[in-house]
């Protein structure tokens, strides 16, 4: 499976994940907060630099929380997602966490899989 999307689209959609991250982690909503860059991430897939920078985002809000597993993981992500924007063998759907296998597909939310859509 592959997102296609413009390039403007996508951009909005992380701008506006962006804005619930930030606003989630003034506040101290950790959950919330992972659940923004997780949809950054999954929107972000086919697009090499936004996708790196979803990583690079994740490596930040990890290293401030100091949870010392998922900065690993973010490490180990953004070595590896320049190959795989490189070769187009992305998991797409993945969240991009430690949490879960760098390689899995995974299924889009349903709200975000219609956004994504609603082109």
């Amino acid at each position: 499976m592959k997102i296609l999307l413009p390039l403007e689209h996508a951009r909005l959609l992380v701008t506006h994940e962006m804005a619930q991250f930030e606003a989630a982690q003034a506040e101290g909503d950790t959950d919330t907060a992972w659940h923004s860059l997780e949809r950054i991430h999954i929107i972000s897939q086919g697009f090499g630099i936004m996708h790196l920078s979803s990583h690079w985002r994740m490596l930040l809000y990890a290293w401030a929380l100091r949870d010392t597993k998922e900065v690993f993981g973010q490490l180990t992500r953004l070595a590896l997602a320049p190959v795989g924007n490189l070769t187009g063998k992305l998991p797409f759907g993945n969240t991009g966490r430690a949490n879960v296998s760098a390689f899995l597909p995974m299924e889009l939310p349903a709200d975000l899989s219609a956004q994504i859509t609603k082109i």
